[in-house]
């Protein structure tokens, strides 16, 4: 798999909510230690939460083509048999 990255931008922001979280729920925390935590989940939880994503991407496929062959026969005509 893919190693999951973000640029420096969605970064600060993703380190910013953490630094947030833990002034409002924990201790405060420094940017380096949040960057570290952020990087810790990013290997050790994020392929579990890719992974969950992929699934519901794959189910909702699925309902969508179960769908549109239901759309698809409903669309079907009576055949008429010819006589030999």
């Amino acid at each position: 798999m893919k190693k999951i990255e973000f640029s420096k931008e969605e970064k600060a922001e993703i380190v910013s909510r953490i630094r947030a979280h833990f002034d409002r729920e924990l201790d405060p925390i420094g940017a380096l230690p949040a960057e570290f935590l952020l990087d810790f989940f990013v290997e050790e939880i994020g392929p579990y939460v890719y992974n969950r994503g992929l699934r519901d991407a794959q189910a909702a496929l699925l309902k969508r083509m179960e769908d549109m062959a239901e759309d698809i026969h409903l669309l079907e005509r009576e055949e008429k048999i010819l006589a030999p």
